[in-house]
């Protein structure tokens, strides 16, 4: 994605944190006519121990794309986290137009799909652990029958990342307007709020409210 040097960010905790607080993901591909296919789909973020970082997922097996990341293993998953409007009514001067900041991952990936009923209900149970862990008792009692017929119906895969970039777009580089950027962000929507939270995060905010 286009990167200007000043919105991006190359701490890896800023990444991580967009991506486990927005897992809804979007995993792009080619198809076999070369158009690119979009599947959105939650991922789990697995960091492990060797600084080697993979996403897990899983899609229904009707859906074709599990079959393009055999063909074509390379591909892109998005992460899109808060973003919002920002009037030019911010700025100390008339002479702005209005912005559209926003925070967002992209993952350079490469695929491999898991095999086996073990394998893909562990898979399975990260992504439930993410979201509902207490739900993880109740698959369990479903029964062996019930569980390998709906894993029969998935397709699950892991998601190596190859590379990572990840975008703060939030006028660093009008110091002018923080502060009243960040005033108004803090009253806002809760995509305003998770704005102004993160201007925080990066020391942005002049006058931060008090919590």
């Amino acid at each position: 994605m286009y990167l200007p040097p000043q919105f991006q960010s190359k701490d890896r905790a800023h990444a991580l944190a967009l991506m486990r607080a927005h897992p809804f993901a979007s995993l792009i591909s080619n198809d076999d006519e070369g158009f690119p296919f979009v599947t959105p789909m939650p991922l789990h973020v697995d960091e492990r121990g060797d600084g080697e970082l993979a996403l897990l997922g899983h899609c229904a097996r009707p859906n074709p794309h599990w079959r393009y990341l055999c063909s074509r293993p390379e591909a892109l998953v998005t992460f899109q986290g808060p973003h919002a409007y920002m009037s030019p009514a911010v700025y100390p001067d008339l002479t702005r137009v209005p912005t559209w900041n926003y925070l967002a991952v992209h993952c350079r990936v490469q695929a491999r799909l898991i095999d086996g009923a073990q394998d893909k209900d562990a898979l399975l149970k990260a992504l439930i652990g993410d979201h509902e862990s207490a739900y993880a008792a109740q698959w369990r009692a479903l029964g062996e029958e019930f569980a390998h017929k709906m894993l029969a119906g998935i397709v699950a895969f892991e998601l190596r990342v190859l590379g990572l970039q990840c975008k703060l777009k939030l006028n660093q580089h009008r110091k002018e307007a923080h502060a009243a950027m960040h005033a108004r962000y803090s009253e806002g929507t809760p995509d305003e709020r998770a704005l102004a939270a993160w201007m925080q995060r990066l020391g942005m905010a002049d006058n931060p409210r008090e919590e």
